[in-house]
């Protein structure tokens, strides 16, 4: 399995066409026990104007400080006591982000199961929150570099999705600009986290 972490020019794109090509990309986690791996099936974008479910819409905070940093490192934030994991996106200054929803575990299952309390593999990492607490991903990695290939990163291992292998919908969990579009997820994939059928879209 090729490990090798994506380049910044990877994440230094626009958000959305980078919340695309994240799907099927695999998230790797380096911990004590050993690998996380699991391949991404759902993410969704957050736009850095006319964005008001975006974490930067209302301004530069110490919170959310890791948006208006270089592309490619991580945002993590905490929410009802676990934490989201995002993907920072274009250049410098410019507060966008993957947010990425929902993975299939592929690797290191035995710790997944152990930190989430879970058995059934579909419930290990499906949600964002679950994500991460499968994924040991706390504040401590917020500002993560995801392109040295270390501790948390993303990479690419010649998996190839078609175009009728994604499908798009409206961003789910989110009280303000829910209508858009931005939710992109691997169509038939029961590591989803939101509903399979929701105002489906093919990606074009």
């Amino acid at each position: 399995m090729e490990l090798t972490a994506l380049p910044r020019a990877f994440y230094d794109r626009p958000v959305v066409r980078v919340a695309r090509e994240l799907i099927g990309c695999l998230l790797v986690r380096e911990t004590i026990e050993g690998l996380l791996v699991g391949r991404i099936v759902e993410a969704e974008a957050y736009l850095s104007q006319r964005d008001a479910a975006c974490h930067a819409a209302a301004g530069q905070t110490r919170r959310n400080s890791s948006m208006f940093g270089p592309p490619g490192h991580a945002y993590v934030y905490a929410i009802h006591a676990r934490y989201c994991l995002n993907a920072v996106t274009e250049p410098a200054g410019t507060p966008s982000a993957v947010l990425i929803r929902a993975v299939e575990p592929l690797a290191g299952l035995s710790g997944m199961r152990q930190r989430r309390g879970r058995e059934a593999v579909c419930e290990l990492a499906r949600g964002p929150g679950r994500l991460c607490e499968a994924f040991a991903i706390d504040r401590q990695l917020d500002g993560s570099d995801l392109t040295r290939g270390t501790d948390l990163w993303i990479a690419q291992d010649g998996y190839r999705l078609s175009r009728r292998d994604l499908a798009r919908s409206p961003r789910i969990g989110v009280t303000s600009a829910h209508d858009l579009p931005l939710r992109f997820f691997l169509d038939g994939s029961r590591f989803v986290s939101g509903p399979r059928k929701l105002h489906r879209r093919p990606v074009r």
